[in-house]
């Protein structure tokens, strides 16, 4: 099953996958694939009167959580080039950087600005910004909490 065809000028086509082929390519039940479609989770596609869907829609379905571990062996690799010799900063300018969030809880004492490390690659160069994840967390909306945004 390849992804892309080539037509006859040389640019690929897209490849589209049916119902079947879909809950192979996800590991998942055509029921399943017919309860995403029905609940809005699952874009496609109508050609004549079949469904069909594109790699990145099926693609689009699949959700990664992170673990600790994982996200901590992340921070301390390149996102551009792989090398592990990021050296740790600051970014400044007329003051110090922060991030806030559009939406945090609604009643809360903490300043919603959420403190920006960064860190530099020593082989390329490339800077990544790292926010302070316990404050964010603190700052958001429980999930069965409706939130307001914040100007």
């Amino acid at each position: 099953m390849s992804d892309t065809s080539v037509t006859g000028e040389g640019s690929p086509a897209k490849r589209w996958y049916s119902v079947s082929e879909a809950a192979e390519y996800l590991d998942v039940s055509q029921p399943t694939i017919f309860r995403w479609m029905k609940a809005g989770l699952l874009s496609f596609f109508k050609i004549g009167g079949g469904t069909r869907f594109t790699k990145e829609v099926l693609d689009a379905v699949i959700e990664k959580t992170t673990g600790l571990k994982e996200a901590e062996a992340a921070a301390g690799r390149c996102a551009l080039c792989g090398q592990s010799g990021l050296i740790n900063g600051q970014l400044e300018g007329t003051g110090r950087i922060y991030f806030h969030p559009s939406v945090t809880r609604f009643w809360t004492f903490e300043e919603s600005a959420v403190p920006i490390k960064a860190k530099v690659c020593s082989a390329c160069g490339h800077i990544q910004m790292l926010a302070e994840v316990s404050k964010l967390t603190r700052l958001m909306p429980k999930k069965n909490q409706t939130a307001e945004p914040t100007g």
